[in-house]
């Protein structure tokens, strides 16, 4: 995987983990817009114009990635209401919901990088 590429993960697996920890009680992570975290900077920022490199397959893989990355911000903001509302089933199921699209946008960077490598 090339570095660049892995740092969007990395950044992407960050987030998920600050998010976990104050879920779990360990940390103060309250989230941030799906624009404003590392990834989302990136993908509203320079990502397209990086993507573009990498021709219509990737730009397809990579617009598929923002409903898939804004669905993970919103199931991370359920989950956190439903913690401070003492709902721990609703918490759980965003939990899921949030680690399902966590999957889905990792498949989708690493399935970049795939492209970027044969580049």
């Amino acid at each position: 995987m090339s570095a660049f590429f892995f740092q969007r993960i990395n950044d992407h697996l960050q987030y998920l983990r600050k998010l976990e920890k104050t879920l779990k009680d360990e940390g103060d992570f309250q989230g941030a817009a799906h624009t404003d975290c590392k990834l989302g900077k990136w993908m509203y920022g320079d990502g397209r114009q990086e993507v573009q490199e990498l021709g219509e397959q990737g730009v397809q893989i990579f617009d598929a990635l923002f409903d898939k990355h804004q669905s993970f911000h919103d199931a991370g903001a359920r989950a956190l209401a439903a913690k401070l509302a003492g709902q721990s089933e609703a918490m759980s199921k965003e939990v899921t919901e949030m680690i399902r699209m966590s999957n889905v946008l990792i498949a989708g960077l690493t399935e970049l990088d795939r492209l970027g490598q044969k580049k």
